[in-house]
């Protein structure tokens, strides 16, 4: 018999199935036994009668675990009383592999287990169709987001993780022995994104692992997240790549609403299209939270407090759940970033907030290789110590912008997940090794 996953059961009523899955709960009567089966499509009820299941089968759910892998030949049929509204059957069941007892953590809804605990088995962890639901979510937001790059004219690139490149500040950086010489995981692949651009992409798009070694015990920090960073040229100013992303947000949530419906609705998460995001200078930003108690030097950029803040102040003001901080301080921002012409104070850059928490920083790049130099000083680097970042701007670099997403992050808000940890599968933070 071929297999029918329990999300197909409505199609079959009434006829005979083959059902392969996990047990996540068992009643064991004495005429009468039930078993939770569940697959990555969902779970159901499974009945076995005395008299009626066969006999060697019936007497077999006496040995079996929680966990433990079994094949299932039934019948499903309508049954009103059940959640599911239809219940399986049993006429015979084959174990497939058996789960030691006791279970490591309890991986059911109503568990109490922390997430340390659960990390620790994440393999059983995300046996919970709500946890898995997340990955899946997950899933359909890198094809969505890949399939709008696509359809948008960017290139997609992989940059190198081991790099002497494109290192913004040794104090975030993990070295790594590379035959006896000093190299470093990537931190970002801002150079390379530029490099590319300049290289005649004009529009390119890298989804891939990034690097720091910032030791951040909080919920929203890791030390190893995945980017979404993007870079195109040609642009007239910042505003342009604000638009890009304001759009690639639209059909983001737009193409989830209909490709992950059912994991949506499992999770109980509903979120509105937006239509035009706000965008509030950091001036404007720190005069609303000034009037909220929240104040804020010149030169100083939002904590997550104060993030939070501007988030409900702004689905307060404007019903929106995003809102764009723009032209921030000088101070806190890449020596690449170009400043604003009326202003040397403040840079053509942005931080897009969801939901309280920053999910993408971008800026218009500063192209012209004068004023990159004497950037570069300003902060204290030495331009000639980075010729291949300089090789960019020698031979004919249009004006460009781009932005850097995290992944975690994205899935984190869209979700509404206390931890972005929840969010990654194996995560890394400076305490986490494994699994």
């Amino acid at each position: 018999m071929t297999r029918t996953l329990i999300s197909e059961l409505k199609l079959y009523l009434n006829k005979e199935v083959l059902l392969q899955g996990w047990i996540q709960e068992i009643r064991n009567l004495s005429k009468i036994k039930f078993i939770i089966l569940r697959d990555r499509t969902g779970d159901i009820q499974t009945v076995a009668f005395k008299g009626e299941t066969e006999e060697t089968s019936f007497n077999l759910v006496n040995e079996l675990t929680k966990e433990s892998v079994v094949e299932i030949v039934g019948v499903p049929k309508e049954n009103k009383e059940s959640r599911w509204g239809i219940e399986v059957g049993v006429k015979t069941i084959k174990l497939l592999s058996l789960a030691g007892t006791p279970l490591p953590i309890d991986n059911t809804d109503k568990s109490q287990t922390n997430i340390d605990k659960r990390l620790d088995h994440r393999l059983l962890d995300t046996r919970n169709l709500k946890h898995q639901a997340i990955f899946k979510i997950r899933s359909k937001i890198v094809k969505i987001i890949t399939n709008f790059f696509d359809r948008n004219g960017f290139t997609n690139i992989n940059s190198p993780k081991l790099t002497k490149i494109g290192v913004e500040s040794g104090a975030e950086l993990f070295k790594v022995d590379y035959f006896g010489r000093p190299m470093y995981l990537a931190q970002s692949p801002q150079v390379y994104k530029q490099m590319f651009v300049g290289g005649g992409f004009e529009r390119v798009y890298e989804i891939g692992p990034v690097f720091r070694a910032e030791k951040s015990n909080t919920m929203r920090h890791l030390t190893e997240f995945t980017g979404v960073d993007f870079e195109m040229g040609f642009i007239k100013d910042f505003t342009d790549v604000m638009d890009l992303i304001e759009k690639m947000f639209v059909d983001l949530i737009t193409h989830l609403k209909t490709e992950s419906a059912a994991e949506l609705q499992l999770l109980g998460v509903s979120h509105e299209i937006p239509q035009n995001i706000p965008r509030l200078t950091m001036d404007e930003a720190k005069k609303l939270l000034t009037q909220k108690g929240k104040k804020y030097a010149p030169e100083e950029d939002l904590d997550s407090e104060g993030e939070k803040l501007i988030c409900e102040i702004v689905k307060e003001k404007y019903g929106s759940e995003f809102v764009f901080i723009t032209h921030f301080p000088w101070e806190v921002k890449p020596f690449y970033q170009m400043k604003a012409e009326n202003n040397p104070h403040v840079t053509k850059s942005f931080d897009l907030l969801f939901n309280g928490v920053e999910i993408c920083s971008g800026s218009q790049r500063e192209h012209r290789l004068d004023v990159w130099k004497k950037q570069a000083a300003e902060k204290g680097l030495d331009p000639e110590g980075m010729p291949e970042y300089a090789e960019i701007f020698i031979y004919g670099c249009p004006p460009h912008g781009g932005a850097g997403f995290g992944l975690d992050r994205i899935t984190q808000r869209l979700l509404l997940l206390d931890n972005v940890r929840e969010a990654v599968l194996l995560p890394r933070d400076p305490v986490r090794e494994k699994p």
